[in-house]
């Protein structure tokens, strides 16, 4: 049984009442969430708010639950709508780029024995930060489910409403640009 099968099948125990179904999902997505929410929306508080609706919105619609996409692709389309929502509500205009139709733990491993490649690490860590963060929405969204998350571009696509070469388009243009500004091209 594959992870993805295995989420599935938590959550429809989940929908039947298993409590201890629902925990082990939030363990498993917690942390990679909070994270795209706060790379996503820039702002601590906003995020947790964000965060708690998301896993509110899940724990009621456990009953109408249906195996149509996988969990994680059905947990980050949820994620994704809430941003969406979050942007209106603020009488903001919304981003551009969503009106089209991790990564940074890799980067600061270096060897604990080497201080100077600690600083390094922590610096480019810092710089990638900076550089996601810079990034168009829907270029750093798509970023974030590749890195952070694992998702194919498939699941990403359904969980942003959009098609598969949108998502590799945009993640294209987001490689391609921290590329760019990190000196590698």
């Amino acid at each position: 049984m594959s992870r993805e099968e295995n989420d599935e099948i938590l959550m429809l125990a989940y929908a039947k009442g298993d409590a201890a179904a629902f925990e082990t999902l939030y363990r498993r997505y917690k942390d990679a969430m909070y994270r795209y929410l706060l790379r996503q929306c820039q702002n601590p508080a906003t995020a947790e708010e964000l965060f708690q609706d998301i896993w509110l919105r899940i724990v009621n619609a456990r009953q109408d639950y249906t195996v149509k996409a996988s969990f994680r692709t059905w947990l980050y389309q949820i994620a994704h709508n809430r941003l969406i929502d979050h942007y209106r509500r603020q009488n903001t205009r919304m981003p551009e780029s969503y009106l089209e139709n991790s990564i940074l733990e890799k980067v600061a491993t270096t060897e604990a024995s080497d201080p100077q490649r600690i600083v390094n690490g922590q610096q480019q860590t810092a710089h990638l930060a900076e550089l996601i963060a810079a990034l168009p929405e829907a270029q750093r969204e798509a970023f974030l489910l590749k890195e952070e998350t694992g998702m194919t571009l498939e699941e990403i696509a359904a969980a942003t409403g959009t098609n598969r070469e949108t998502v590799k388009s945009r993640l294209r243009y987001a490689f391609k640009r921290l590329r760019e500004n990190m000196g590698l091209t």
